[in-house]
């Protein structure tokens, strides 16, 4: 088994999960994993208050040309910038050169959908690939709720969010084998 930890930033709007970014890490060989959508709605992301606030700022951008415009330009020709379809090979690829990969993330039932939907539905998800993501919450809820370890620095980045997801999650397996 080799557990996979991931974070997504996406937009949405109660009907659709909009992939913005995502940061993946496996725990057996540290590898690592992050894109970023070029197919997101940038004006949207750039109007929402909590993501302009939170997460446009770890996007990479085009430097601030001599105008006056109100919107900033994801940087398109950053190496983690790539078509959903790009993201969706990427991710597969990453996923599948695991051990019987199991899917970890916080608060993972959107960044669930959202990994689906790379794919399309649920069941074009390639074969072998998890059906499911398990949760550093739930997981923390079934141990007596523990304190978590807080992340310092980098919230909302997907990849530091992935990277903090690990932490958190050998946090807990050690929690757990001292209540046993």
């Amino acid at each position: 088994m080799a557990r996979i930890l991931y974070d997504c930033e996406f937009l949405e709007n109660g009907t659709t999960i909009d992939l913005i970014s995502i940061g993946i890490v496996r725990e057996d060989n540290g590898a690592e994993l992050y894109a970023i959508s070029n197919e997101f709605d940038q004006r949207a992301v750039q109007d929402h208050p909590w993501l302009s606030k939170h997460v446009w700022p770890h996007l990479p951008r085009e430097p601030k040309k001599r105008c006056r415009c109100r919107y900033e330009h994801l940087d398109l020709d950053h190496p983690a910038v790539r078509s959903r379809a790009q993201i969706a090979r990427a991710v597969a690829e990453f996923v599948l050169a695991a051990p019987d990969p199991q899917l970890w993330a916080d608060y993972g039932a959107y960044d669930h959908v959202a990994v689906a939907q790379l794919f399309g539905t649920m069941m074009d998800l390639p074969s072998g690939f998890p059906m499911w993501t398990n949760d550093i919450q739930q997981e923390a809820q079934r141990l007596g709720a523990p304190p978590l370890p807080v992340q310092e620095a980098g919230e909302h980045d997907a990849l530091a969010d992935a990277r903090h997801n690990l932490v958190r999650a050998r946090f807990l397996d050690e929690y757990a084998a001292k209540e046993r």
